[in-house]
């Protein structure tokens, strides 16, 4: 089959998912573009800031996204890629969208607050702590690995380094321009995208060289200062022109593709186990980001709820930004699925210069040269991995600030709660892990943490809905499949991780497994007193 083919009809499959069954989830919801969001409800300039749709579908696309769904396709391709083809069709349409769609919309009716604060009101605050305490180390973890990941990034291709330094600098110059000089945003938005493009060109000309360990600690001291300042002065505008970059990406991906329409040689057919396991549970943990991942529960309640100005805009950025990940997935699965067996067992290790080597000779058949075809990949890659990189920080904070805040709490818990000193925190304990060498290590272990925060999140709107009686069927369907396919993967793990002799990580694996049945058992003995209870009135 040809690349070309499978592009649009997982096109096709997308606009059909988010203009049908996005309208059926919007209905269940009860989306209301009449109803005050927080936003407006809570402005108070720093977090809480009503924000242009396209602005917010930037920032919450470019967060979302990372370097995973580029990465995660490409190590599953060699379980076949109609197998993975599948899974983020139907995980993308049915389970990944409605996922950041309803934990959007359950964060909104809440104040903005996380899902942390909605398991308190709902089950109680021990389960608040619990749930906090672990999306914390989850975020800690990505953090440390999207740290060393840029790092590497801009040592491996200096370019990136130079054009990604000024990205930010332009980044907040746009926004105190559009929020403080009140510059009209379109003329704005055309000069920012013009500097943009002046970045990557001046990038590629003066490339900026210096040593892992101290990209390292640049990247430490960036996600301090993103995690504090006022989200319109840097993290918005910055995720805003950054997501030109990775849209350009994908347009000229997906030209290139349809253009070149390669023949897809890898092999077809479901293997049923490879070296690095069973394509069940495996592949459902492996491919996160583009099916279904929990880390964009976190984006959607932690920092997106906060800027949303209108329900109206929580379908075109929750539903349909996950849908455009998962396009991106299937890009980046053809840019394997076009190699064959043997080209692609020699690069596999190295999922993200097979990305860029593959994209960039499909985009040959668009006229771009392949020599900068692979730095503009490498450098929308690393965009990528920035973006999520200080808002998984910034999400840190909020996870802290939610745990310390309660009524009636000590002045210490209350200066804890300060967005500097949890910041400070979280950055201290992220760097902790940073430096110790051992955040590529415990990154297996992230796959299943990942996916049971989704099954989480979705037990989580299920339990809100039951108490307000709206439908729960399509977020607790997908919600036992995940926990399931959890609970799986971490039964593996610990099966292949005492077999190798990694102690450490058999019983990391085994805390999450064990977290996983209280959590499963609370959650279930929840849904059913829910349904003893009056019904709520929607707020």
């Amino acid at each position: 089959m040809s690349g070309s083919v499978v592009l649009i009809v997982s096109i096709l499959c997308f606009v059909a998912g988010y203009r049908f069954w996005g309208r059926k989830v919007a209905g269940w919801l009860g989306v209301n573009p009449d109803r005050p969001t927080p936003a407006h409800t809570r402005a108070d300039g720093v977090d809480y800031v009503a924000t242009r749709p396209l602005v917010l579908l930037g920032h919450h696309f470019s967060s979302i996204a990372g370097a995973a769904p580029i990465i995660g396709p490409i190590a599953a391709a060699s379980y076949g890629w109609t197998a993975v083809l599948l899974w983020i069709l139907v995980g993308g349409v049915f389970m990944g969208a409605v996922h950041d769609f309803s934990a959007l919309i359950i964060s909104v009716r809440h104040d903005g607050r996380g899902l942390g604060s909605v398991l308190e009101e709902r089950v109680g605050r021990g389960m608040k702590a619990l749930f906090l305490l672990f999306v914390f180390s989850a975020l800690i973890l990505v953090i440390g690995v999207f740290t060393n990941a840029v790092a590497m990034t801009f040592v491996s291709v200096p370019e990136t380094a130079t054009a990604s330094l000024l990205f930010i600098v332009l980044a907040v110059g746009f926004g105190l321009s559009v929020y403080r000089l009140n510059v009209p945003f379109v003329p704005a938005t055309v000069i920012g995208v013009a500097l943009l493009a002046a970045c990557m060109v001046f990038g590629y000309h003066f490339p900026l060289r210096w040593t892992f360990q101290g990209w390292r600690w640049v990247l430490v001291g960036y996600i301090f200062l993103a995690s504090t300042l006022p989200v319109q002065y840097l993290l918005q505008p910055r995720d805003f022109l950054n997501s030109f970059i990775l849209y350009a990406m994908l347009f000229v991906l997906v030209g290139g593709i349809l253009v070149a329409n390669p023949e897809l040689k890898l092999q077809a057919t479901p293997v049923w186990s490879t070296a690095a396991g069973p394509l069940f549970p495996l592949l459902f943990v492996t491919v996160a980001c583009g099916a279904l991942s929990g880390f964009h529960s976190l984006v959607a309640s932690g920092t997106t709820s906060k800027q949303l100005s209108s329900e109206a805009h929580a379908q075109p950025i929750g539903f349909g930004g996950m849908l455009i990940e998962s396009l991106l997935a299937v890009a980046a699965l053809i840019t394997a699925a076009v190699l064959s067996s043997g080209e692609y067992a020699a690069n596999a290790k190295n999922p993200i210069a097979l990305f860029s080597g593959s994209a960039a000779e499909l985009c040959t058949a668009i006229g771009l040269p392949v020599r900068f075809g692979r730095l503009f990949m490498s450098l929308s890659v690393a965009a990528f991995a920035m973006t999520s990189l200080d808002t998984a920080t910034r999400l840190g904070r909020y996870a802290l600030q939610e745990l310390f805040e309660s009524p009636g709490s000590s002045p210490v818990r209350k200066a804890l709660a300060n967005r500097y000193p949890a910041t400070g925190i979280t950055v201290l304990v992220a760097a902790l892990l940073v430096f110790s060498g051992s955040a590529n290590e415990i990154w297996p272990v992230f796959g299943a943490a990942n996916q049971l925060v989704a099954a989480l999140a979705f037990l989580t709107i299920a339990i809100w809905l039951v108490f307000i009686r709206r439908p729960t069927l399509f977020a607790l369907i997908p919600g036992a499949f995940i926990y399931l396919v959890t609970m799986a993967a971490l039964a593996f793990n610990i099966h292949s991780f005492s077999h190798k002799g990694k102690g450490v990580l058999a019983v990391i694996s085994a805390f999450l497994l064990t977290l996983a049945l209280v959590l499963g058992v609370t959650g279930v003995r929840s849904i059913l007193r829910a349904r003893r209870t009056p019904a709520e009135l929607e707020t």
